[in-house]
């Protein structure tokens, strides 16, 4: 396997939030007094220092730095973490460089700041523009404050940005669900992420679960918003993610066509292909900020560290690439995982013959079925 054409990602964690959202299930934690903004810079570039081995001397496509809130910190911080990335990696000149920014959790005038460090890409997550739904939802934002936020990042040079938008929120409606449509593409993002909430484990809306829109209504908002964000000028290119001509989200492609990716931070996933030996790996990090600080410049700051074993890649080269609309090249299949393509059968003959594939020659390709019920396609490649 050619290691140098893989391309590789960086992925940053920060941790910490004002306040968790009760659907959320991700590594974050409540910031309780001062963020240690200095100290977790430092810990980062030292966790980065020790993953270098695995980039194999290849440039980064892209950066994207997520949480949490990392909207939180000083511009000044982000700067100094991004002037360390360069110093220890090749980044291309061009390279995506995306930081998410909650609307809550924003002063005006910080991303121009945020633009100045470097950044060149923001991902709002406005989730709603209802503020009966944003309550709700345990946001700190309201209706107003997304729209400042959308307004802001335009007039600070940062057209490039994302909305995150949900849907089948508690009790909506199918009016309501296009209304919130309607007010995402009247900011005019280049990018927009729409996608269904879901009710997690170890979240206080499992712990407590409210009432939901049934199954056809939520088809029914799906559908409906995909015919309008179509006529707005958005086009579907991935499962939740619409786009601008030009404007995909280059580091998200990158995990759907299984490239590389490094993560750095408390609990950051990555998944790369180790130089010596060409096997794929999956590691995260220590997912508590004080065990991660404590251990960030020791071999302990590793949570797991586990090779992907070759019965289980065609799933999960598949698991990210049917996620797509247009699906991959057949060919990407051996390129990134080393197999050949009968390793797919027998279950590429049983997805086509239940139409959750197309018989696209050249690409592996999911049918709008096979978008819909893309756990139902996977089963077709579980090892038996």
């Amino acid at each position: 396997m050619k290691i140098r054409s893989i391309p590789l990602a960086l992925y940053v964690h920060f941790p910490w939030c004002v306040r968790k959202c009760p659907y959320c299930d991700f590594n974050s934690h409540e910031a309780r007094g001062a963020v240690p903004e200095s100290a977790y810079v430092d810990a980062l570039l030292a966790d980065l220092e020790q993953d270098l081995p695995r980039a194999g001397a290849r440039s980064v496509e892209s950066v994207f730095v997520g949480g949490g809130t990392p909207s939180l910190f000083s511009a000044e911080m982000l700067d100094r973490l991004l002037s360390g990335l360069r110093a220890r990696l090749p980044l291309r000149p061009d390279a995506e460089i995306t930081l998410e920014a909650n609307p809550g959790a924003v002063e005006r005038g910080k991303f121009a700041e945020f633009r100045a460090a470097g950044i060149n890409r923001l991902s709002i997550g406005a989730q709603s523009f209802d503020d009966a739904q944003l309550r709700r939802l345990g946001r700190i934002h309201d209706r107003r404050a997304a729209f400042a936020a959308a307004e802001t990042a335009h007039a600070a040079g940062l057209d490039n940005f994302n909305l995150d938008l949900m849907f089948g929120l508690p009790g909506q409606t199918v009016a309501r669900a296009l209304a919130d449509i309607a007010d995402a593409a009247a900011l005019r993002p280049a990018h927009l992420s729409h996608y269904q909430l879901t009710i997690e484990p170890n979240t206080a809306f499992h712990r407590s679960p409210p009432t939901l829109p049934d199954d056809e209504t939520t088809d029914d908002i799906q559908q409906r918003a995909q015919a309008e964000l179509a006529r707005h000028g958005y086009e579907r290119y991935e499962v939740s993610a619409y786009a601008r001509t030009g404007r995909r989200c280059r580091h998200n492609l990158n995990y759907w066509e299984f490239g590389d990716y490094l993560g750095i931070g408390a609990g950051a996933h990555g998944k790369f292909t180790d130089p010596a030996t060409g096997r794929i790996h999956r590691r995260w990090k220590r997912k508590h900020p004080r065990d991660y600080l404590a251990s960030a410049e020791t071999p302990a700051r590793i949570g797991g560290d586990a090779p992907i074993d070759e019965i289980d890649l065609p799933v999960e080269f598949l698991m990210n690439a049917l996620r797509l609309v247009e699906g991959v090249p057949t060919a990407l299949f051996s390129e990134r995982t080393a197999l050949p393509p009968t390793a797919l059968e027998p279950g590429l003959s049983r997805a086509r013959e239940r139409g959750l594939m197309a018989l696209d020659g050249d690409r592996l390709r999911p049918t709008e079925p096979g978008l819909r019920f893309l756990n139902d396609l996977l089963q077709e490649f579980m090892p038996e």
